[in-house]
């Protein structure tokens, strides 16, 4: 008997599919993942019979004229055989059925479904039904006992279960199988089947093995192992005369057995290895048919279950070893040439390194461990003839001799390696598939009859219209960018693997170039960057080139390539590691800068995947971030903020409606927090035809008790800092940053902040109110503060007050202090609702640091100011030069002249007041014109427009022509303060002030600022205080530094100082405003000169203080004097 492969050919769209015979043995029956049921009249039947029964069809079975399948609309249908006509639906579950059977009779259907249940429909009426429950989890198959006494049923639960159909209840319970949460992650779809005729035997596929279990007794009697079984297997199948069985494996391997004496008959092996979903064996045994799940369907012919078998068997008891090396050499070249001869007429060990190839069937089973494989230590043939007849001697004479027992090993095994692939691509085997699909566009490859080619669209036809290549090299790997298409194609025979770019975004006429890889170097993964192209080779090797085709780096990997990707001047590479066990992947990733500065940013660390899966997709957002999605649907992402870790941001398997749905991922953006991808319904990858929906899902991270108030705004605050990380690395990387974006993440941030302050205050927690303010930033905890004083909360509002104090330390020390709140004043007061530009009131407190270039500026800047006002004399140079003088003894504690007091720039311009009916001298107060920096007022104008009626001999009368609106365009560079009524000293504006009040108001204005004017100063900080105490060990250390340069060096030792002295000086600022402002006022001034001068001017100033009380004071002081 000689057994003969038919080729396989395809049936339907890669998927599970089943396949059966109808009872004359004419048609084969297939149905697949394309929803079809075709009905052949042989494997050579060009034009099949296809019947559609819905969007997938799972399982077919056909008895008579009744064919009955199981569809992905969750009901069991029938149809007319062979017209196949609808014929009514048997039932429904609420979810798809697994597996649909015949009994033996015909007249009842059973189905098992993934809901955990099995119904059991009479054919003929389709209301008696009845439903086993029991299955903790999917159905995977089911088996009529041929008696209709029993039922077996394997489940995802781990169990196969032998049920008793009369009384629906459980007989027996084995615990078997490996237990998984959905069909599609089932190792074994386990095919259960009962031995014809009698039911005898109950065959049950677990692991690399088939059980027999004893009907009644439901004992184990039997178990079929073979050392070429390497994988799980898949499906079995009794022959109809219930002597043989036939057995399906996941890696391609199709055994027959011999039953009654445990004999492998034949052994063949799938011609590409896909896996064996469907077996069946024609009514007359001597054809046996698979399909896979590639949707392939194949037949093998020339079984007998009659004389040819014995005749097999008796002609290998006669057979000797000598005929093996002595007789009929030629036939034995013909035998071992011929690619269709069974294995087990094979009359020798073929070559050892083929691993596919068998053993010969010798009157026993054959195994691995009994044959001498090394080639260096095996003994010629001359001395191992006398021990090989020897011992088939003895074989023949006691009959079949057991393996010999090798040690075992019960740990955890290796994992197989992940294969190769391009991120954003379906499998190659497909003839219809993507290439890629990215953020910038899809790459298309039609490989059928018709056409060979490659399509690729850009989302975004500004970039490039799409192109049609024509396929000639048999490219299966590309990428694409805004700058380029990058294609690859492995190896042949007569060609070497090539590397194939279309540069389209080049400015000449070449718009591609192509490379050779050396002989034997096939290309596995590409990728594009900005202004490069890599390409991971089988040599653990990557390749990088200028987009333009210079070769420019090449580098290898610790192990073999995964995956790759490119944003940017950023390259991700992914690749194992080491041998990962016990289903788990072993990876690592690297991450290189490829820009001017090459550096290694991640250098083969563990890339962290979901347990039992695979990397399914490795990219960038679009904002340059690493992401990695696996087969657990588990979306992570890389923080560079803590340390360069992943951290899980998405779960796409909790947003699929079923459990073999899965969403396939395409492209990924921060800002809008958005996933793109494709829902596949039932399968991994979505079809090229017709074009996919993409769908966006939100980002959510795994954080605990996500349902209550407190989780959720946890959860909102750790993803928006999170997924603003980007910018401050776009920053960092010099690239230009969204400051609105930027601005409305710290807002958000901010608000989450305080939300989750309130509620710990509202709960009772202190503690961790603090721990969130040290979140907050220096005004926020202000605000913090301000809400526990408020709830009665004085404890926490004093633990805060102590934080804001660091907080504003720490600012303090790196020169960037905040401003303090201020209060309302007479200025603010009246300006309500005008603009402040970036020159006026805004600035912040601590200027200290002058350029000297404006030290040069500061008398020509105030002689712009006062040509442009009315009422204002120019400066002379003497005053300018006595103003840079005292610029450049603002910090001089023992300062001889009692003018420079009044001329520190530090004081802020919105704590300083200044006397609004001060009258302006001949030569203005040098202090205002380089220490504030203030708009002229409104009721300046509005005086001098009174003014101008009332003295029409004024001077400067017509260069004001709309006074009034002159206040509303400030002037970015003023340097003086003007004061509420200007009048100049070569004007009489005022005929009631006699020669002896100007002379004292020409007084008040050119000495030493007045009390109120020393109240008016911004109280100094610390770091005044402590530089005025060290200005001089500063001189004179350097003696060569001008003042501008002094404060730079004074800034640099006081940032030295340690955090307590800093808070030291700063607490001595604090108490130093609380005293009285003439108390302060001393300080400054000599012993003697300045207590008389002091006195003095409380004595004169006295009056008018009490006129600036409030702005109600002001304003009726204000109309008394007009009067």
């Amino acid at each position: 008997m000689t057994v003969d492969k038919k080729p396989i050919r395809f049936g339907h769209t890669e998927g599970h599919t089943d396949i059966c015979f109808d009872d004359t043995g004419n048609y084969i029956v297939t149905c697949g993942s394309d929803g079809d049921v075709r009905v052949w009249e042989g494997l050579d039947d060009d034009d099949p019979k296809s019947i559609n029964v819905g969007e997938k069809a799972y399982s077919a079975a056909l008895k008579g004229s009744k064919l009955v399948t199981a569809a992905s609309n969750n009901t069991i249908q029938v149809h007319t055989f062979p017209e196949g006509a609808p014929d009514g639906i048997l039932t429904r579950f609420t979810t798809n059925a697994n597996h649909v059977v015949f009994n033996e009779s015909g007249t009842h259907v059973a189905a098992g479904s993934s809901d955990f249940m099995i119904k059991i429909v009479d054919v003929s009426d389709s209301s008696q039904q009845k439903t086993l429950r029991g299955h903790d989890a999917p159905v995977l198959s089911i088996a009529f006992d041929p008696k209709d006494v029993y039922l077996a049923s394997s489940s995802c639960d781990g169990s196969v279960v032998v049920w008793n159909i009369s009384d629906q209840a459980r007989v027996t319970t084995l615990k078997l199988l490996q237990k998984s949460s959905d069909v599609s992650n089932a190792k074994s779809i386990c095919r259960l089947s009962w031995q014809p005729c009698n039911g005898k035997l109950l065959a049950v596929p677990v692991d690399q093995a088939v059980y027999l279990y004893e009907r009644d007794s439901w004992k184990e009697v039997g178990k079929l192992t073979d050392d070429f079984i390497k994988q799980v297997v898949n499906v079995v199948c009794w022959s109809p005369c219930g002597k043989f069985l036939a057995v399906g494996c996941v890696g391609g391997l199709l055994t027959v057995w011999n039953v009654e004496n445990q004999e492998c008959l034949e052994r063949e092996k799938h011609e590409k290895g896909y896996t064996v979903c469907g077996l069946a064996w024609h009514p007359k045994g001597d054809q046996l048919g698979y399909t896979d799940t590639e949707g392939c369907l194949g037949l093998l012919e020339g079984l007998s279950a009659g004389s040819g078998t014995s005749s097999k068997l008796a002609s290998r008891e006669v057979k000797d070893y000598d005929d093996l090396f002595d007789d009929n050499d030629d036939g034995v070249l013909e035998d071992h040439l011929s690619e269709k001869q069974s294995p087990s007429k094979r009359p020798f060990i073929e070559d050892e390194d083929d691993d596919d190839d068998l053993m010969p069937s010798l009157g026993r089973s054959r195994h691995r461990g009994a044959i001498l494989d090394d080639e260096e230590n095996s003994l010629d043939v001359a001395s191992v003839k006398p021990e090989m007849e020897k011992e088939a001697g003895e074989n023949f004479k006691h009959g079949p001799l057991e393996p010999p027992v090798r040690p075992s090993y019960d740990g955890p095994l290796p994992t197989p390696r992940q294969k190769p692939f391009q991120s954003g691509s379906t499998p190659a085997h497909l003839m219809h598939r993507f290439l890629v699909w990215n953020s910038v566009g899809i790459v298309r490859g039609y490989n059928d009859e018709q056409d060979n080619a490659i399509d690729i669209e850009f989302h975004d036809t500004s970039v490039h219209h799409s192109m049609h290549l024509t396929n000639n090299l048999s490219h299966t790997l590309a990428d694409m960018s805004q700058e380029a298409v990058l294609l690859a194609c492995e190896s042949t025979d007569e060609l070497a693997s090539k590397l194939h770019c279309l540069h389209f975004s080049s400015w000449d006429t070449n718009k591609e170039w192509m490379v050779d890889l050396p002989k034997g170097e096939d290309v596995q993964v590409v990728c594009l960057g900005q202004s490069w192209a890599a390409a991971a080779t089988n040599a653990m090797l990557v390749r990088v080139f200028s987009i333009g085709g210079v070769q420019k780096e090449i580098f290898s990997l610790p192990g073999s390539v995964v995956c790759m990707a490119g944003h940017g001047e950023q390259l991700l590479v992914a690749f194992h590691r080491g041998t990962g066990f016990d289903g788990d992947q072993s990876l690592g990733v690297l991450l290189l800068q490829l820009g001017k500065r090459k550096r290694q940013i991640l250098n083969g660390e563990p890339l962290p995947l979901s347990r039992k899966s695979y990397l399914a997709w490795l990219g960038f957002s679009a904002e340059g971030t690493p992401f990695t999605v696996d087969s657990e649907g588990i979306v992570r992402m890389l923080n560079r903020s803590l340390g360069n870790t992943w951290t899980p941001v998405c779960n796409t398997n909790e947003h699929c409606k079923g459990k073999s749905d899965h969403y396939w991922v395409v492209g990924i953006h921060e800002n809008p927090q958005q996933l793109r991808c494709i829902p596949c319904k039932g399968s991994r990858y979505p079809p090229t035809l017709p074009r996919p929906a993409v769908a966006i899902l939100p980002f959510n991270l795994p954080y605990c008790q996500v349902t209550t108030e407190k989780g959720q705004m946890e959860e909102l605050f750790g993803r928006s800092v999170l997924f603003h990380k980007h910018l401050d690395f776009l920053e960092a990387s010099g690239y230009e940053i969204d400051e609105t974006a930027k601005n409305q993440a710290q807002k958000e941030q901010q608000e989450l902040l305080m939300k989750m302050f309130a509620l710990s205050c509202k709960l009772e927690r202190d503690f961790r109110c603090v721990e969130l303010a040290e979140l907050m930033p220096h005004n926020v905890v202000t605000l913090a503060i301000r809400y526990a004083s408020r709830t009665k909360r004085m404890s926490l509002a004093q633990r805060l007050s102590e934080l804001a104090l660091e907080k504003a330390a720490e600012l303090a020390a790196s020169c960037v202090e905040e401003e303090e709140e201020e209060q309302e004043d007479f200025h603010t007061q009246l300006n309500a609702g005008y603009s402040r530009t970036a020159t006026e009131w805004s600035r912040p407190q601590n200027r200290i640091q002058h350029q000297p270039s404006r030290e040069k500026e500061q008398a020509n800047v105030a002689e712009e100011e006062e040509e442009e006002e009315e009422g204002e004399v120019e400066v002379d140079d003497e005053a300018c030069m006595e103003n840079k003088k005292s610029l450049q003894n603002l910090f001089n504690k023992a300062g001889n002249s009692i003018e420079q007091s009044p001329k520190i720039s530090l004081m802020s311009s919105r704590e300083g007041r200044v006397n609004p009916f001060k009258v302006s001298a001949t030569v203005k107060p040098s202090g205002l014109s380089t220490g504030q920096a203030r708009s002229t007022n409104i009721l300046d104008n509005m005086v001098k427009s009174a003014k101008k009626t009332a003295a029409p001999v004024s001077q400067t009368s017509d260069k004001q022509k709309s006074p009034v609106l002159k206040p509303l365009m400030p002037k970015p560079r003023s340097k003086t303060q003007a004061t509420l009524f200007k009048v100049s000293t070569n004007k009489n504006a005022n005929k009631s002030i006699d020669d002896k009040e100007k002379e004292e108001v020409l007084k008040m204005e050119t000495t030493v600022p007045s009390a109120e004017d020393t109240e008016n100063r911004k109280p100094r900080t610390g770091f005044q205080l402590w530089l005025e105490e060290n200005r001089n060990s500063i001189a004179m250390d350097h003696t060569d530094m001008d003042e501008a340069d002094i404060i730079k060096e004074g800034m640099s030792r006081f940032r030295l100082l340690s955090t307590e002295d800093r808070m030291s000086w700063t607490e001595k600022a604090k108490r130093g405003r609380a005293e009285d402002p003439t108390e302060l006022k001393k300080r400054k001034r000599t012993e003697g000169e300045e207590k008389d001068q002091v006195n003095g001017s409380q004595a004169d100033e006295g009056p008018k203080k009490k006129k600036i009380v409030d702005a109600s004071a002001k304003l009726s002081a204000f109309a008394f004097n007009k009067d």
